[in-house]
């Protein structure tokens, strides 16, 4: 058992778990090991393990992980396909009343939406993600993020073009800006008094040598043969590619970038978005129980 193992016997087997952590700090390890004292279905709650063609890059479980105890939410939507939190709470919906979650992940959002309600915001037609996704790929994001309106663009994540995206979307769906809507948050699937939320601290020093031992281990892997496969469909606007050293790969097997520069071009990336991550849960997640990273 991991230096974790007090943490997890002292769980609830009734009760739904919740766990969250930067990138490569052993959230999906933590989970299997609480299926296999006590089962339930371990459920993603990130935001690009949802698809379909990057299983190594973003470190989706693969077949053994899957083998030793029920998975879902992973790797079930096309990388051409835009995917909201909105739509990960309805997909996650039934998986609340079946066996004991374990809802494992990095993104913030989806466990912030999970237990502090989010608006109901109508879906935006695909022809208008489409329009999009084609000016992100032609202008860039700020394009989009110089027409929303002022409250949103002063709240949103400027450094994230998904976000910059659906907020867009819903402006020109919806004639609303994003913020409005979020001032109307329904009630909550899984309040937090009802489930048992862990967080994992992961300082840089220790987190970091994990980072790059991940993307060697993802080489080993396979990972430039995943690229090679995705390399005919590859757009950089697609949804999919925003994963982390998605580009990169790309610049790596079209010539124009080494093995070595991808390797500390990806470590730096995510190392990067790892200290978002701890951002985000040490202001959103007070009342998460800390679990430290050995």
């Amino acid at each position: 058992m991991s230096g974790w193992g007090a943490a997890v016997r002292d769980l609830s087997a009734e009760v739904p778990v919740l766990i969250a952590g930067p990138t490569a700090s052993g959230k999906s390890a933590l989970a299997l090991e609480i299926a296999a004292l006590q089962g339930g279905v371990i459920v993603n709650a990130d935001a690009l393990q949802v698809f379909s063609d990057w299983r190594i890059l973003t470190a989706r479980p693969g077949p053994e992980e899957a083998a030793r105890a029920p998975h879902a939410l992973y790797g079930h939507v096309p990388g051409d396909q835009s995917y909201s939190v909105g739509r990960w709470l309805r997909d996650l919906a039934p998986h609340l009343s079946g066996a004991r979650p374990i809802i494992v992940g990095g993104t913030g959002l989806y466990f912030t939406a999970l237990t502090e309600g989010l608006a109901d915001i109508p879906p935006t037609p695909a022809a208008l993600r489409d329009q999009a996704t084609a000016r992100i790929g032609a202008e860039g994001a700020g394009a989009l993020l110089a027409e929303l309106d002022a409250e949103t663009a002063a709240r949103i994540d400027r450094a994230n073009p998904m976000r910059i995206q659906r907020a867009w979307e819903v402006l020109q769906a919806t004639g609303r800006g994003l913020a409005a809507w979020q001032a109307e948050t329904g009630p909550p699937l899984l309040p937090l008094a009802g489930a048992q939320a862990l967080v994992i601290e992961a300082p840089p020093a220790r987190l970091n040598p994990r980072i790059a031992a991940r993307f060697e281990a993802m080489l080993a892997a396979g990972l430039l043969d995943e690229a090679r496969a995705n390399r005919a469909g590859w757009h950089p606007a697609l949804p999919s590619a925003k994963a982390i050293g998605a580009a990169e790969v790309m610049a790596h097997l079209d010539g124009t970038l080494a093995l070595d520069a991808l390797r500390e071009r990806v470590a730096l990336l995510t190392r990067q978005y790892a200290k978002r991550q701890r951002n985000w849960f040490r202001g959103r997640f007070g009342a998460w129980r800390r679990l430290t990273l050995d």
